[in-house]
């Protein structure tokens, strides 16, 4: 008997469930036309057919600005934007990857060290996702992958593009070649490994654990190779809130320094102490040591760690909150993070601008808009990029039209929360 082709897949009534859990019942039909661009784009870049369809989606951080790499909790979630890719095993120890748009990326599998000349590129997270798999006993030199992808994630989103990608190249190699041995969490410390080593890029772990496992989770880093992730129901709409993701006009580009000087920071406190990270360091003894901590570090770095303090406390909170039914609670302890994370951790201004502060305006028009209702704060990484804001419904036509106004059409990003992470589609 014939193989049943994707094409036909896509049309079933089940293919149509899933994707109506995935997306939503208005979301549904986009995907499945999205699936089929993905299948038709694949046949005319390869000469063949795919053999299945993925999708790892972005991801959107609730709680724990910037504690993932002090080892500490985070809230995170993955929402309905996502990169789809169609894929097929070619045997020819090549990964080759055509993105919608851009160029293609060929991998030799027989390849699998950083290359300096591909830090910062899309070819790097690949190898280095590879490289991994290869390490854990993956077979894939003598594999190969085609797989092309289209994606709704925008870029400079803060919706993590970077760590649906990673996560999705995982997904496509633990399914198509490792028998899926890998969990989740470890096809995220996988993306996370590819980041750091080859993309050149210290990141922490939360982007790719919300993508890989998705839902809304807590997760605690007090043990990086055994995470702790808790998935918590949420549903904002019946909440009578909608989440909106503001883009400020401000990219990521040569930013790499600023976050790096927030961990080269606090990784001089931490050595006051003759420890790694801040999660090592109980506040108390932080406290107690305070003037000699200054002396050493310096004080943006002192509010830095106060910053962390608070929020791995609040990430906490924040879950509970969720738990417990509390929306409103969670959305004071949003308030209270988004003003830790401006005044202590500050991530919201690059240093020294002074005329390009887009950011801060982005989130004090929020502020202005919002009415003391609902919540904003700083959306991931910062300096750059995009607010958060969590919008009562029956402002959210309004607030989206007054943004827009300001920010650009298309700056708000309205989007839902996503129940499931990277997987096999079809």
């Amino acid at each position: 008997m014939e193989p049943i082709s994707l094409e036909t897949r896509i049309q079933d009534p089940a293919f149509g469930e899933k994707l109506t859990r995935l997306y939503g019942a208005e979301g549904a039909e986009a995907a499945r036309t999205r699936c089929a661009a993905a299948i038709a784009g694949f046949t005319k870049t390869f000469e063949s057919l795919p053999e299945a369809l993925f999708s790892a989606p972005g991801r959107t951080e609730l709680g724990g600005n910037h504690t993932d790499h002090q080892h500490g909790r985070v809230l995170a979630a993955s929402v309905d934007l996502d990169i789809l890719a169609a894929a097929a095993p070619n045997q020819s120890g090549m990964i080759r990857v055509q993105s919608q748009g851009y160029p293609l990326i060929v991998v030799d599998l027989h390849e699998l060290t950083p290359k300096p000349e591909e830090e910062n590129t899309s070819a790097a997270l690949i190898r280095g996702v590879a490289a991994r798999f290869a390490a854990l006993g993956c077979p894939l030199q003598s594999a190969g992958l085609d797989a092309y992808l289209t994606s709704n994630v925008p870029g400079g989103s803060g919706l993590s593009s970077s760590a649906a990608f990673e996560v999705l190249v995982g997904t496509m190699l633990n399914e198509l070649f490792f028998g899926g041995k890998c969990s989740a969490v470890e096809i995220a410390q996988i993306g996370q490994y590819a980041e750091n080593v080859f993309f050149g890029k210290p990141c922490g772990l939360m982007d790719e654990t919300a993508s890989s496992v998705g839902g809304v989770v807590a997760i605690d880093f007090a043990d990086t190779e055994h995470p702790v992730v808790e998935r918590i129901d949420l549903d904002l709409h019946a909440a009578g809130y909608a989440l909106c993701i503001l883009n400020s006009g401000a990219g990521h580009a040569d930013l790499t320094g600023e976050y790096a000087a927030i961990t080269d920071e606090l990784k001089a406190v931490c050595r006051c102490f003759g420890k790694e990270v801040l999660r090592e360091v109980p506040e108390a003894d932080f406290l107690a040591a305070l003037p000699q901590v200054r002396k050493t570090a310096g004080d943006r770095a002192v509010n830095r760690a106060f910053h962390f303090y608070g929020e791995n406390q609040r990430a906490l909170d924040q879950a509970r909150a969720l738990k417990d039914g509390d929306v409103e609670r969670f959305l004071e302890l949003v308030r209270q993070s988004g003003r830790s994370s401006a005044m202590y951790l500050q991530n919201v201004i690059p240093t020294g601008q002074t005329v390009g502060q887009e950011l801060m305006v982005t989130i004090a028009l929020c502020e202005c808009l919002l009415e003391g209702r609902g919540a904003v704060r700083v959306h991931g990484g910062g300096f750059g990029g995009t607010a958060q804001a969590f919008v009562p419904l029956d402002m959210l036509a309004r607030f989206k039209e007054q943004t827009e106004a300001v920010l650009g059409q298309g700056s708000c990003h309205i989007v839902t929360i996503r129940p499931e992470g990277g997987v096999r589609l079809a």
